[in-house]
């Protein structure tokens, strides 16, 4: 395999969409991920990230456009790339009936590894994510944070590029999600592996390095979860009420406010928003039934792109 090319991106997508026969789930997308990068794929369920991760995988080709990873073609070059590529399914690939050791094992036979090199690999990963002293016993015996990290493990046996995940921390509690999270970022460290996964839990993709949003299969929004924060107009004040509608068009008027009706109240976007709620109250206090105040979230930033909140939709492809 050539080297990679410098300052190569580890995963280029142009012009991609796909289609189901009754919604386009992929709709003209174009996306650069960076070598070395966390990159998290958020949207609810149904915004087509979880088609994007079967293209990603090789599972499907694309209808139109090209994905590229590390500099090769994933519908003309599928065996190249899935030399590449390490994959977490959402679902559990784990025979809870063998140890951890035989489910790397038999993994790395897939792969044509035998000998030395694959029992250093099992060892090496393994004790990698804290299971050296638990090889010998049957997985599913294991808890669900335990058994994520024998998946990884697994995973990242073949010594990928680039690990792909989907909704890694599914049936996860919040402190096996802090392990995971803190398993990524050691085996990012260690070997400059990329990780790109997808999700639908905003505090999941937080801590990533940069992040795409995808609303009904299209990128709304892309850059650093900082960044994309930072482009909201100060505090967020949400204002609940009976009549969104008066109430909106009644502080327009009064306070040469911008707000927006979502869900059923009345957001604005505020600098200095503690100072401005007094305000708020002597226009339209009438209308108020409750006020909230919180600094800029990625639900505000989705809310600012779609105008809409952030739930899943129905059809979960």
């Amino acid at each position: 395999m050539p080297p990679a090319a410098p300052n190569e991106p580890a995963v280029r997508i142009a012009g991609v969409s796909y289609d189901y026969p009754d919604r386009r789930a992929v709709a003209d997308l174009s996306l650069e991920i960076a070598a070395g990068e966390i990159f998290a794929i958020l949207g609810p369920n149904g915004s087509g990230k979880t088609t994007l991760f079967r293209l990603l995988t090789t599972l499907v080709p694309p209808q139109s456009g090209t994905i590229e990873i590390f500099g090769r073609n994933v519908a003309t070059d599928r065996n190249a790339v899935r030399q590449q590529i390490g994959v977490v399914f959402q679902s559990p690939s784990l025979d809870q009936q063998l140890t951890a050791d035989e489910n790397l094992r038999h993994h790395g036979h897939l792969y044509g590894l035998a000998g030395r090199v694959l029992e250093a690999g099992i060892k090496q990963r393994l004790d990698q994510f804290g299971l050296l002293d638990r090889r010998h016993e049957r997985v599913g015996k294991f808890s669900g944070g335990m058994r994520r990290r024998v998946e990884l493990a697994k995973a990242l046996l073949t010594g990928p590029r680039l690990l792909l995940l989907d909704e890694p921390s599914t049936g996860l509690d919040p402190g096996a999600r802090i392990e995971l999270r803190n398993a990524l970022q050691q085996a990012r460290k260690a070997t400059g592996l990329t990780v790109v996964f997808t999700t639908h839990l905003m505090e999941e993709a937080d801590p990533a390095d940069r992040l795409a949003i995808f609303d009904q299969g299209r990128l709304v929004a892309s850059d650093t979860p900082l960044n994309l924060k930072s482009q909201i107009g100060g505090d967020v004040i949400t204002l609940q009420t009976a009549d969104p509608a008066g109430l909106a068009e009644l502080l327009s008027s009064k306070l040469n406010a911008s707000p927006a009706k979502i869900s059923g109240a009345v957001r604005i976007e505020r600098e200095n928003g503690p100072a401005f709620i007094p305000a708020l109250f002597a226009a339209a206090g009438e209308l108020i039934q409750s006020v909230s105040l919180s600094k800029p979230t990625l639900e505000d930033v989705f809310l600012r792109a779609t105008g809409k909140a952030f739930r899943d939709e129905a059809d979960t492809r």
